[in-house]
């Protein structure tokens, strides 16, 4: 796995623990009972983004881990997802 390839699955991981993390214990305007003019009810109410950030990177870092391992070990290759059968076998080496 080259660097820009490692970078690139980490900010994967990153964006799409971030997306499941941000509406967790969310609170909205509309429950805290303070709805500021020019917003609807449904915006958050006291956003924790410095935290959640921090939770999302602690958890893509370790996903990121695992990934990187499965990959570099070859445990799973791209001729893995072949389902047409387009790729050619690989070659045996000679004894």
């Amino acid at each position: 796995m080259t660097i820009t390839a490692a970078i690139v699955l980490f900010a994967v991981c990153w964006f799409m623990v971030f997306f499941i993390v941000l509406p967790l214990r969310l609170t909205t305007q509309g429950e805290a009972g303070s709805i500021v003019p020019g917003t609807p009810s449904s915006a958050p109410a006291g956003p924790v983004v410095k935290r959640k950030a921090k939770i999302t990177t602690i958890a893509a870092v370790i996903i990121w881990t695992i990934l990187f391992v499965i990959i570099t070990q070859g445990w799973i290759t791209v001729r893995d997802f072949d389902v047409m059968g387009r790729m050619h076998p690989l070659e045996q080496p000679a004894n």
